[in-house]
Order: C-alpha cells, then sequence, then structure tokens
C-alpha cells in the first residue's frame, strides 16, 4: 500500500493506517526534536503533541504528497511551542552517534560533539530548528523555509547567523583551551 492510500485511509479515521504512516519515523522526528528542544522527555511530547496535531488536521491536508514535511512542521512548531512554554528550564541533550567510530577516534569524537553541544546551546530555538532541518535532517534551504512557513530568506539569515554563533562558541572554546578540529562547521 502507498503512503496516498494510507494517507487517505487515515484521513477517513482509520488508526492502523496512520500508525503505518507514523511510525517509521518516530525516531527520525524524536531525534529531530531533541536537537532542537534539548532534552529527550520534553522532545518525546513535542512528538506526541505533533502527532496529535496531524491526526486531527489530516483530513485538511491538502497535499498529501508533502505529508513528511508536512509532519516535520508539526513537530518544529511543537518544538519551538514547548519552548515557549519552558523558557527558563535548563537543557540537556545526550548526542548519540549514528556511525560507529574506530577507538581512536571515539575520544576525539567525545570532545567534539561535546564542544558542538556547548555551541548549540547558546543558539535560539528558531536558529538551532533551521540547523537541525538543514544538517541533520538534509534539507535543502528552500525546503526548510517552505517546511517552517518563513521566507526563504528569514531561512538563509538564520543558518547564517546560527552558523557564526556557532564558530564564535567554538573559538571561544580555543581561547579558553578546549580543543577542536577546525573545518567540522560548514
Amino acid at each position: 500500500m502507498d503512503q496516498r492510500e494510507l494517507i487517505e485511509r487515515a484521513s477517513r479515521g482509520d488508526h492502523d493506517a496512520f500508525a503505518a504512516l507514523v511510525g517509521a519515523s518516530i525516531g527520525h522526528l524524536t531525534a529531530v526534536a531533541r536537537l532542537i528542544v534539548r532534552d529527550h522527555e520534553l522532545a518525546r511530547d513535542a512528538v506526541q503533541d505533533a502527532y496529535i496535531r496531524a491526526w486531527r488536521d489530516l483530513p485538511g491536508l491538502r497535499e498529501p504528497d508533502r505529508f513528511d514535511a508536512w509532519l516535520h512542521r508539526l513537530t518544529v512548531n511543537a518544538c519551538l511551542d514547548s519552548l515557549r512554554r519552558r523558557r527558563r528550564r535548563p537543557i540537556e541533550i545526550d548526542i548519540h552517534p549514528l556511525v560507529l567510530a574506530t577507538t581512536a577516534d571515539q575520544l576525539s569524537q567525545v570532545a567534539n560533539r561535546d564542544q558542538l553541544d556547548r555551541g548549540f546551546a547558546r543558539l535560539p530555538p528558531d536558529q538551532r530548528a533551521v540547523l537541525v532541518l538543514h544538517y541533520y535532517v538534509g534539507m535543502s534551504v528552500p525546503s526548510v523555509a517552505d517546511t517552517l512557513g518563513v521566507p526563504l530568506g528569514t531561512v538563509q539569515s538564520r543558518l547564517g547567523r546560527g552558523l557564526a554563533a556557532l564558530r564564535a562558541a567554538l573559538d571561544a572554546d580555543d581561547t579558553l583551551g578546549v580543543p577542536a578540529r577546525r573545518g567540522q562547521i560548514a
């Protein structure tokens, strides 16, 4: 059964079709949400909110072929809503590598991940969302703009400012003696 048929069935109230649609994406969307909200439980709540919104709003989806982008947009919006509700809460994240490294590289990867994590924590949520969608999810800049429902220039600006802030954080760590590996931030 193809995705379009699942969407049509789910929009008519078929729970099994909806479960098949979103089941494969839960791990990916949770990882995206964790990178944006920087808290595992808050990320799970945001993904759950996105799925609830998707179930509720699925009958109104105008472009079924864009279901995945729509689901990403719902997830990012749920993350941003969640962060607005919990502005002053301290946030932490565990980043798990997608590809296992050799033993010799593991120590340097931990140091680099820690340094990136500190820099990433300094970014505002809207810049984190753009960086996550572009670099982690692999969306093009126009797709990020479409997914977030903001102008292309806004995404480019957030991407540029986010990368500049990340570079500044890495440079600040360099002056404090924290080792960094150059050339890893675009």
